[in-house]
């Protein structure tokens, strides 16, 4: 199991800085949710941490080696480190079953054959076995959403993050996405989610990091940030959203 630490990571595009300074240690199991407004910073954070944008400063250490250097093939960590966006990003004339191979099958080489067994598995997981042969526009969002989590999962990364995975979902269909989550959690999967969802990260976070302006304001226990925040900055945000 494998440690992820950011030191000092700092992003700008263009004039505008959007990340200034952040440190941040993820242990192996740990489910951390970077809570704050939109534009403070949380999406840039978990695309630089799976090399989806590239670090202008500080470093991205995995299991102690500094994945961050600009000349490393970001493609075997991002087999380790699978994300989750906001967008489904799923393929229309594909099935959900193709395309939560199509990674692993473009990747890994691996054939259909050896895929079926634990692609099923994983959609039989998570409620979706008898959705595999449909196409996206059959499913829901939520289970589209899911859909997306298995195609992650389907690598077999270490560790999983999330961007606004519910934001785009009818509230509905919020909890069937956040049962999955909890059935990873209670796995041991190490995850990072950027969220909205201040009931399901007081409910399952290890730790809660409230973002203001590229920083990391004020981190802790679901219970110190949520219950009971220092900074006023965080109070004035949770006001807003609890």
């Amino acid at each position: 199991m494998d440690r992820l630490e950011l030191r000092n990571v700092q992003k700008s595009f263009g004039q505008t800085q959007i990340l200034k300074g952040i440190d941040l240690t993820i242990e192996p199991g740990q489910m951390i949710c970077l809570i704050g407004a939109s534009g403070s910073g949380k999406s840039t954070l978990l695309r630089c941490m799976n090399l989806l944008e590239p670090i202008d400063d500080g470093a991205i250490l995995l299991d102690g080696a500094d994945i961050s250097e600009p000349d490393l093939d970001p493609q075997p960590i991002r087999q380790r480190i699978g994300m989750v966006f906001q967008s489904y990003n799923l393929f229309p004339h594909m099935t959900a079953k193709e395309n939560a191979m199509l990674a692993p099958r473009r990747t890994k080489g691996l054939s259909r054959a050896n895929l079926d067994a634990p692609v099923s598995e994983l959609f039989h997981r998570f409620g979706l076995g008898d959705r595999m042969d449909h196409y996206p526009d059959q499913l829901s969002g939520g289970q589209q959403q899911r859909v997306a989590i298995i195609r992650a999962l389907a690598m077999k990364p270490e560790i999983m993050l999330f961007d606004e995975i519910t934001s785009a979902l009818d509230p509905e269909l919020v909890g069937e996405v956040l049962d999955v989550l909890r059935a990873l959690r209670e796995e041991g999967m190490t995850m990072v989610l950027a969220t909205h969802e201040m009931g399901f990260a007081r409910e399952l976070a290890d730790k809660v990091c409230f973002l203001d302006q590229g920083r990391i304001c004020e981190e802790g226990s679901a219970a110190e940030v949520l219950d009971a925040p220092q900074q006023e900055r965080t109070k004035a945000f949770l006001s807003r959203v609890l």
